[in-house]
């Protein structure tokens, strides 16, 4: 039986976390998958500050669908080791926060050059990340991000084929392969479906690599969903605004208690969630 369950990027909405879950409230949304809480990254938080926001999240019923961490988000020239070690203290937050999802990258390729010249290397880490998370019961969600190495399905698919871990798996982003000129389905959707268990939801132009709510870019998000429901998919729709500079909001219908909001975070929040919930309405 195929369930999509709706999660968000509550740092769009703001960065104090009391603030994040009251607009997710407001959406009956109490996934988050957080990156930034409180003024800073989720990793940034020694294991009592993690253990203190989990009191929180805990007395208003929230829990984590995964962390939105920025491991693999720097450059394949900079110093491995001190990331390793960040890697390390976010398996343990993971363990804390009682999350099995870690949302992480492949490395940023130095512009102009061929990222196949750096792919050694970049297996090389990722290897370092699986042995470091075996037996830690978490999964390492590879996103597909603009200039890094997996920013294409096929590099993707090399790393995860390269991995061939059943605890190294894909998020699919319709939007950052939109704007790597990439056509989302059925190319990227069809090469990676069996790796995909996670979607983030945001989509692009590829006139501008603009970002829009889902259904109103080019990343055919409704067919990827309608796809992923009818294969049975069981798992998370992780809303990613990404809206500050979208001009087409008077075209979407806001709920009132919505549509009235100043320009900021929770109205940028609500565009999205409403075009998410337009495309899945007739899955949930």
């Amino acid at each position: 039986m195929s369930k999509f369950t709706i999660s968000a990027f509550a740092d769009e909405i703001d960065m104090d976390l009391k603030i994040q879950m009251d607009v997710l409230e407001e959406h009956g949304i109490s996934y988050i998958e957080m990156r930034g809480v409180n003024g800073k990254g989720l990793v940034e938080y020694s294991l009592e500050e993690v253990r203190e926001i989990k009191k929180q999240l805990d007395a208003r019923g929230f829990k984590l669908s995964c962390i939105g961490s920025p491991i693999g988000k720097i450059n394949i020239k900079d110093d491995f080791a001190p990331h390793l070690e960040l890697f390390r203290h976010t398996l343990d937050i993971a363990n804390i926060m009682e999350v099995k999802k870690i949302r992480m990258f492949s490395f940023f390729i130095p512009k102009g050059d061929n990222p196949y010249d750096y792919r050694d290397e970049v297996m090389a880490r990722w290897s370092k990340f699986v042995e470091a998370a075996k037996g830690r019961d978490v999964m390492l969600l590879h996103e597909n991000e603009k200039d890094i190495y997996g920013d294409t399905p096929e590099r993707c698919l090399d790393l995860l084929k390269t991995m061939n871990c059943d605890y190294v798996k894909a998020i699919f982003d319709p939007a950052n392969f939109v704007q790597c000129d990439v056509k989302t389905y059925p190319e990227a959707y069809e090469m990676l479906k069996d790796y995909v268990v996670y979607m983030h939801i945001k989509d692009a132009l590829y006139s501008d690599h603009s970002v829009t709510p889902a259904g109103q870019g080019d990343g055919c998000v409704k067919e990827i969903l309608s796809d992923l429901y009818k294969s049975g998919f069981e798992g998370f729709l992780s809303i990613e605004p990404h809206l500050a500079e979208f001009q087409g909001a008077g075209n979407l219908e806001l709920h009132n208690k919505w549509n009235n909001l100043p320009q900021g975070g929770p109205r940028v929040f609500a565009i999205a969630a409403v075009a998410l919930k337009e495309i899945i309405k007739g899955y949930i």
